[in-house]
Order: structure tokens, then sequence, then C-alpha cells
């Protein structure tokens, strides 16, 4: 009888284990749906709350046609012809995800020329690099900037080189003006991006741009950082010939009046 029992025992014992593995398993596919949900409402939350919500478009019987959502483009937006363009058609398409999806649009449009000088302002925060390598990559414009040489060591100053940063001392402004009336000279097609106030502390403006767009004989486009209406404003356009730099200047300045930037207190 005994020999009739052992079996019987073992039988037992290997049923036990086997439905032990199959409640394991099973509580390891509910624990990875749950883990599933959760990851699926928190990415539907960021994502909703990412994407701005558009509008309907309204239709009336003065305008039959659709009203333009606040976060598409203006017309005519694209560089021209004559513009550097890098050629990057993927780059190109996560820019314009990236401002999509964060609502910023482009108001206005650069001049169609081979060479100008871009101003940007106001320069406030680091946040401002970000939008403007998104708004780089959306206009498949090919543009060289100026910074800080702190900033490029190492491996980000590899990546910053190569997303066209050049790096400058501070003190040396001659120097980098001469180097720049230098390299418009010597290039068929460039687009030189500055910050006028050259820092994000609330300072003034500095000059260098004006004697690099005037002994260059090359155009000023500005473009506004407009964080509280999420729009990158391009243009209008200035010619550097006032004898006068001062004058020059205050009248750009107040091209952007009315341009609010990340951190107001901080602006110029």
């Amino acid at each position: 009888m005994e020999s009739n029992v052992f079996p019987v025992l073992l039988a037992d014992r290997d049923y036990c284990r086997s439905n032990e593995r199959d409640v394991t398993r099973a509580r390891q596919r509910g624990a990875g749906a749950i883990a599933s949900a959760i990851a699926g409402a928190i990415a539907s939350t960021c994502w909703s709350r990412a994407v701005p919500s558009r509008p309907k478009p309204r239709l009336s019987l003065q305008n039959p046609q659709p009203l333009q959502s606040p976060t598409e483009h203006s017309p005519n937006w694209r560089p021209g012809s004559l513009v550097p363009q890098t050629g990057h058609a993927f780059l190109q398409r996560v820019g314009l995800a990236a401002m999509r999806i964060f609502g910023w649009r482009f108001e206005g449009a650069f001049p169609n020329r081979e060479h100008f000088v871009v101003i940007i302002a106001p320069h406030t925060s680091n946040w401002d690099f970000f939008v403007l390598l998104a708004a780089k990559w959306a206009l498949n414009i090919d543009v060289r900037w100026m910074g800080k040489h702190s900033i490029f060591l190492g491996p980000v100053g590899v990546l910053l080189r190569a997303l066209g940063g050049i790096a400058v001392e501070r003190d040396s402004t001659h120097n980098v003006v001469d180097r720049s009336i230098q390299a418009f000279a010597e290039r068929k097609k460039m687009v030189l991006v500055l910050a006028p106030e050259g820092t994000r502390r609330k300072v003034g403006w500095k000059t260098g741009f004006w004697h690099i767009a005037k002994g260059a004989g090359v155009p000023i486009a500005c473009v506004a950082l407009d964080f509280r209406r999420k729009v990158i404003r391009l243009g209008p356009e200035f010619d550097a010939t006032a004898d006068d730099a001062t004058i020059g200047i205050e009248r750009i300045r107040a091209s952007f009046a009315g341009v609010t930037g990340r951190n107001p207190k901080l602006q110029a």
C-alpha cells in the first residue's frame, strides 16, 4: 500500500507546483496590465496638457472661409530660395512637431537674401535656446551663432559647434567684429545670429551686431521671442546705414515693444 501512496503524493506535489506557477504568471500578467494602464493614463494626461486644444473653425455668412487657428503659422513664413538652408528634412519635421506640440508659431518672414545678421530679443532665459533650436530646425535654415567660450567644453562643445555655434570671449569685442566681417566676405551665403543683450541679465544692448552688419554691408533681421503669445516673430528688417549707432539701435529696439520674454523682469 505504501508503494501506491508515494506516487500519489508526488503527483499531488507536482500539481500544486504547476498551480503555483500558473498563479504566479497570472499575477505577473495582471501587474503588467495594470502598469501598462497607468503608463497609458499618464502619457495621455501629459499629451493632453502639452498639446493645446485647437478651436473648431467657425463659419459666418459674411466670411464663409474657416478662421485661422491661433497655432497656425502666418503665410510666407518659410525662408526664400536665397537664404542658406541645411536640407535636413527629418530635423525640419522634428522642429515643426515640437513647435506644434508646445503651441508655438511663426509670424512674419525672413528677408530673401544670401547674407544678413539676425538679432534675437529679449534673451532672458536658458529656455530661449531650446525654442530657437526648434525654430531653426523648423525653418531648415543654416545659421552661425556666437556663445561664450565657457559653454563649448567637452562633448557639449562638439554638439554646439555642429549646431553652428562659435565660441567667443566677451572681452575680445573688436576681434569678434573683424572676424565676423571677414566671414561674411569669404562665404557665399551666411546668416549670423546674435543676442544684442549678450547675457540673460538685465543689461543694455551691445553695439557689436550693428558694427558687424555695417562693416559687412548686410541688413539686420529682427527675431522676437514672445513667450506670452508663444510667437516667434520674423522681422522687420533694418539697414545699418546710420552714422550714429546709438540712434540706429534705438530705432531697432522700438520694434520689440510689446514683446514679453520668459522672465520679463530681466528684459533690458
